[in-house]
């Protein structure tokens, strides 16, 4: 489930097109990128967006216009920053596990009073005000004509799709006698629109419910009265999996997670996520919240909305923090809600968790495409993360819940900001739990639908349609960082071109919503009342919660010693028994698997019919999970040795 900024339900994967300018690059490569410009200036690359073309040049912005912008500030040692937080993520170096204090690393790499102070004084004597300034960036408003002198650019309106949008006609500069004190400015284009005012949070979206009949277990219900698939019945999709059948599946053993905090990132904040979390851990069977176990970090006002259809975010939230306690019972939980879906909003939740070190683990479930990144946010997002390493922080990051996303934007791309190196991209799988809690097999996530025919005797167009899947490929910005190497093939990291690419996601877990996780949540009932209901969800940004959890037990098993940003640790494990090798066709090659799942027309009861449906398994538009490494599952997903492997 992955929220998008209408909070629009799809198949119960909510397909995510959030509007974040994120973007990343190349691990242990510093991403100021500050180059000289004429007159003593230092040009800001990346700071026209890709689309600003003469083609789609609409002449010069109005002088009168407004702009808000961001400074980010580089810090006093961005170099020095990125070469730590890789060698203290690296187990082959003697810095690895020498994580800072939130204090030693602002001393250490932060800006300084001075800088912070030199760049509002720069900004005031060109015209603009300065709205807000702290660590990371210094804010500033004004008219256009003011940030045209600021930034030494012309602002001009430009074609994006259908729409128009205001961005630099050339790179923006800064003075060179600022020191180097500026990392990235952001807010000179426009693209999207981002709401400002005060607004109160609305009710919880309405309510859904699945129909049935389900499968208790992958398997223990055949649909034996609908046609067959690939040559045999195929089985009702389960009710929802619970945390102990995929603690089972993912090796938890007696692991609980105590001692360790994860955070969670998300927009806005559920108004019932105390009582709905302890109702969900009640009714089934996980231990008991304990007194101050689940907290919530949240701004003093909420914006846009409705822009960022917030009640969406309302189910994330819940998702999130009952699939970390499912896995991880014993962990602390803090949820850190973003004022507004927007780049600004959720730097500053990240922001957050690294200033006070509020988590040892931050599961992330949003993102969007990588041809709507800028590098100029892309490089705030990566100190951020950067930050965190060298505080001991790690940052895991759902990969997409649109396979390739060909279907959904007409363009193979990955998504971001799981595209960083200095994050764990998690992918997803189709997850098949026994009799028992046994673990049987996984395919990748990719979903392709046929529904019943209306006599009831085949599958309409059988396969169907696709509909959804893990998302995964490879980076057209993000350079392939070094723990990739000789384990990422060259047909995945070179696909773009002779250069090896960041590739992901680096590893997985379930996502298929029709093999997905049981939630509990307080929604808006048929006559307008709230009342609790649960139903059965998936997404990567399912995943990325269960592997947050998974790593929690790790860290534990670990004597509690933070594990931080993971992916160095990950690929150290690569093709041993910590891993699930997963491909899809776990039981021999050519044969397909499908569920069948019934769903209601009006999505919560009988009275407009039911919905009938085939789902297959792996089947993910262009992507393949395959033996070794694949940009499906990654390295694949925990198995019994992982968390042990920790010890």
């Amino acid at each position: 489930m992955r929220i998008s900024r209408a909070g629009k339900r799809a198949g119960l994967s909510m397909a995510a097109t959030l509007p974040l300018l994120a973007g990343a690059l190349a691990l242990g490569i510093p991403s100021a990128s500050a180059d000289s410009a004429p007159g003593g200036r230092d040009a800001l690359q990346g700071t026209k967006p890709a689309w600003a073309t003469t083609q789609a040049d609409q002449g010069a912005t109005a002088d009168s216009g407004k702009v808000s912008v961001r400074v980010h500030l580089a810090g006093r040692d961005a170099a020095g920053l990125a070469a730590y937080a890789a060698a203290v993520s690296d187990p082959l170096s003697s810095s690895y596990g020498k994580y800072l204090s939130a204090d030693q690393a602002q001393a250490r790499f932060g800006a300084t009073q001075q800088q912070i102070d030199e760049v509002g004084r720069w900004l005031t004597s060109n015209g603009l005000t300065v709205t807000g300034a702290n660590q990371h960036y210094v804010s500033a408003t004004g008219d256009v004509a003011a940030a045209e002198k600021t930034f030494s650019t012309q602002l001009h309106n430009y074609r994006k799709g259908s729409r128009t949008y205001r961005a630099p006609s050339a790179e923006a500069s800064v003075p060179a006698g600022l020191g180097g004190a500026v990392l990235a400015v952001s807010g000179l284009d426009n693209a999207p629109h981002k709401s400002s005012q005060d607004e109160v949070l609305p009710p919880p979206d309405a309510v859904f419910r699945n129909a049935g009949p389900f499968s208790t277990y992958y398997g223990s219900n055949t649909a034996s009265s609908l046609p067959g698939a690939y040559g045999s019945k195929v089985p009702y999709a389960v009710k929802g999996y619970t945390g102990k059948q995929l603690r089972s599946a993912y090796g938890a053993g007696s692991w609980t997670g105590k001692g360790v905090t994860v955070a969670i990132t998300d927009a806005y904040a559920s108004p019932t996520i105390a009582k709905d979390a302890a109702e969900y851990a009640k009714r089934n069977g996980d231990a008991p919240y304990k007194k101050g176990q689940l907290r919530q970090v949240l701004p003093a006002d909420y914006t846009a909305t409705e822009e960022c259809g917030a009640s969406g975010w309302y189910g994330e939230e819940t998702l999130d923090v009952e699939a970390v306690h499912a896995l991880a019972p014993a962990a602390d939980i803090v949820y850190v809600g973003g004022a507004s879906c927007y780049d600004a909003d959720l730097l500053d939740s990240l922001n957050k968790v690294v200033d006070h070190r509020l988590a040892d683990i931050v599961s992330n479930s949003w993102g969007d495409v990588e041809a709507n990144e800028t590098p100029d946010v892309a490089a705030a997002y990566d100190q951020v993360f950067k930050l965190g390493a060298v505080e001991g922080i790690g940052f895991y990051f759902s990969s997409g819940d649109a396979g390739d996303n060909v279907a959904s934007t007409g363009t193979k791309q990955v998504d971001v900001p799981s595209n960083s190196a200095w994050v764990t991209s998690v992918g997803g799988t189709s997850l098949a739990v026994g009799k028992g809690d046994a673990y049987q097999w996984e395919t990748g996530w990719g979903t392709v639908k046929a529904n019943l025919s209306d006599d009831g005797r085949s599958w309409t167009d059988f396969p169907g349609a696709y509909t959804s899947g893990a998302g995964g490929g490879t980076s057209s910005t993000v350079k392939q960082p070094s723990y990739q190497r000789g384990v990422v093939p060259d047909s995945l990291a070179k696909a773009n071109g002779k250069t090896r690419m960041r590739t992901e996601p680096d590893i997985a877990a379930v996502a298929d919503p029709n093999t997905g996780f049981l939630v509990g949540q307080t929604q808006t009932l048929p006559d307008g009342s709230l009342g609790y209901d649960e139903y059965r969800i998936g997404g990567t940004s399912l995943a990325a919660p269960v592997i947050a959890g998974v790593q929690a037990l790790a860290q534990q098993a670990q004597h509690g010693r933070p594990i931080g940003f993971a992916n160095p640790g990950i690929y150290a494990r690569y093709s041993s028994k910590a891993y699930h090798d997963v491909t899809d066709h776990p039981l021999g090659a050519g044969r397909d698997l499908a569920v069948a799942r019934v769903d209601f027309a009006n999505s919560v009861d009988a009275t407009d019919g039911l919905l009938t449906s085939l789902r297959t398994l792996g089947k993910d538009a262009s992507l393949t999970a395959v033996k070794g490494y694949d940009d499906v599952t990654g390295v694949g997903t925990p198995a019994a040795g992982y968390i042990n492997s920790f010890r």
